[in-house]
């Protein structure tokens, strides 16, 4: 299974590779302008979602297409919208980010359920959706708070999403298994 589900860890990697660099952009541009805002975020979003497509309309994405395909859809869509709209209002922007958060969110955590995948592949997938979800809340709950704690709060967002994207990807649990046994191997006081 692990074959099955290679091109869709390709996938959700090379997401979350893009979500960590949209985040640390985030962090070490402190002073960003709303319009390069709108303009990083709408690149990413239609960055991930024509990745996406391009793995459902070519085939190389087997069982998952249709969850990667809405995956891929809203991405695009949000995506495509933003930066047509570039001239969006902060606060706009805010619940834009927010909804699409929680859409994926959502999304992500019904594919824990419904793709077949190993129990730790599901409750990785699923808790990836759960911090989406409670960002895109937190979103909708605290748009108007300082634009500063809320660029922090969406560049943490990118990068904790991210990595643990990228963590998925690449088999997290065998990475922590490989890592466990070779300290397991070490001398003691060298681990």
């Amino acid at each position: 299974m692990d074959g099955h589900f290679k091109k869709l860890r390709w996938w959700v990697g090379i997401n979350g590779a893009l979500s960590v660099a949209f985040g640390a952009m985030l962090l070490f541009w402190p002073g960003i302008s709303l319009y390069a805002l709108t303009i990083l975020f709408g690149t990413l979003a239609t960055a991930t979602g024509a990745i996406g497509l391009v793995s459902v309309i070519s085939g190389t994405v087997d069982g998952e297409r249709g969850w990667l395909a809405v995956m891929s859809v809203l991405n695009l869509g949000v995506g495509i919208a933003v930066l047509v709209w570039p001239s969006i209002s902060a606060r706009a922007l805010l619940y834009v980010i927010g909804f699409w958060a929680i859409v994926l969110g959502i999304n992500t955590v019904g594919g824990a359920f419904w793709l077949p995948l190993k129990a730790g592949d599901s409750a990785g997938l699923g808790l990836i959706g759960l911090v989406s979800i409670l960002f895109g809340l937190v979103m909708f709950a605290k748009p108007g708070d300082g634009a500063l704690v809320l660029l922090a709060l969406i560049a943490a967002y990118a990068l904790v999403s991210g990595v643990s994207q990228v963590i998925f990807a690449i088999d997290g649990k065998r990475l922590v298994g490989r890592g466990s046994q070779q300290a397991g191997d070490a001398p003691l006081g060298t681990a």
